[in-house]
């Protein structure tokens, strides 16, 4: 199951206590106190892993804790630290802290980012520690500190080169699956594709980047309508939106008309998302043979518009051509 969104507890480990002791051997019967000090409790990290790819594994474990400390013992012996707490995430999580106004704490854009949520409490004193020459027999020591804890929330922005946009059916996950070896759910229905799909796209001389299938908006989406308010924040990762539209709707829909739906919607959940770089794809072709509905869709949008059929392969190589030289013009990978 695809989750994107959770909201969990996590605590770090409370600093053992100090230990009260005395020193008691045969002929030393003033041998002073030899309490020692108590562990530091365990703190709690975050690790971004490529391995996890959704958050599901916190829908059933909401509360995370490090380990305590162990109390300090006699003899001066120091209790042992508290275990540290690694929890992995995908990369690309945001965490955020819900106790303080929901404050961004990291983003962890990259693999193997680690960062430090919660500090484990120090260890309490032990009795030989307040031994001076006027208390040459303390009967008490500190209790150890508690570990930090927080209530917060992860949220999950998938990280790819390219994303696909577009209303439902429109042939997003076809053309994912011609491009690469994704395999989502296509059907001649809207919203068959019910969560982001990613995909790998490979291309001659090792070259490669990864595209990112978003479920299909419709008008309305950042209000929560249809499937694209839930999703629009992984748009926000991607270097570019491939703008994908319907030669010939199903429903009649004039796909001009359609484009400028999603463009402003686009544009009223984010306005860095507005402003994105686009790449329009006119897809279906085969099913306009004279090219009329092509035609007036590039005299009405003026941009370069590709034209595909991700059904047949028609101009898909040309197009991944394309995305990889608008993507990477210097032949490098491209880094988050």
């Amino acid at each position: 199951m695809f989750v994107d969104v959770a909201k969990i507890w996590v605590k770090a480990g409370n600093g053992g206590p100090g230990c009260v002791s005395f020193r008691r051997e045969k002929y030393l019967p003033k041998g002073g106190p030899d309490g020692g000090d108590g562990g530091k409790g365990g703190d709690v990290y975050f690790l971004a892993v490529n391995d996890v790819d959704t958050l599901s594994d916190f829908m059933g474990k909401r509360r995370w804790q490090a380990q305590n400390g162990r109390p300090g013992e006699g003899a001066n012996r120091h209790g042992s630290d508290g275990e540290d707490l690694t929890i992995k995430v995908p990369v690309g999580t945001l965490i955020y802290d819900e106790d303080h106004e929901d404050i961004l704490l990291v983003d962890l854009a990259c693999e193997d980012t680690k960062a430090l949520i919660c500090k484990g409490g120090l260890g309490g004193k032990g009795n030989s520690q307040f031994a001076t020459p006027w208390n040459q027999a303390p009967r008490y020591a500190q209790s150890g500190r508690p570990g930090q804890e927080r209530n917060i929330r992860l949220e999950l922005k998938l990280i790819a080169d390219v994303g696909l946009v577009g209303m439902p059916n429109a042939g997003k996950s076809t053309l994912i699956s011609r491009c690469s070896k994704a395999r989502p759910k296509i059907a001649d229905y809207p919203f068959t594709t019910l969560e982001p799909v990613l995909g790998i796209v490979e291309l001659s001389d090792y070259r490669r980047f990864v595209m990112a299938d978003i479920p299909g908006l419709i008008e309305g989406a950042h209000n929560g309508q249809g499937l694209g308010h839930d999703f629009l924040r992984h748009i926000e990762r991607t270097r570019l939106i491939v703008h994908l539209l319907d030669v010939s709707p199903i429903d009649g829909s004039d796909p001009v008309e359609n484009y400028k739906k999603i463009c402003e919607e686009l544009r009223q959940y984010s306005s860095e998302l507005g402003s994105k770089q686009e790449i329009v794809v006119v897809n279906k072709i085969d099913l306009d043979p004279d090219e009329t509905s092509l035609k007036q869709i590039r005299k009405e949008i003026k941009k370069d518009i590709l034209a595909i059929s991700a059904a047949t392969g028609q101009g898909i190589r040309e197009l991944t051509e394309y995305l990889w030289h608008k993507i990477k013009p210097d032949g490098q990978e491209f880094q988050q």
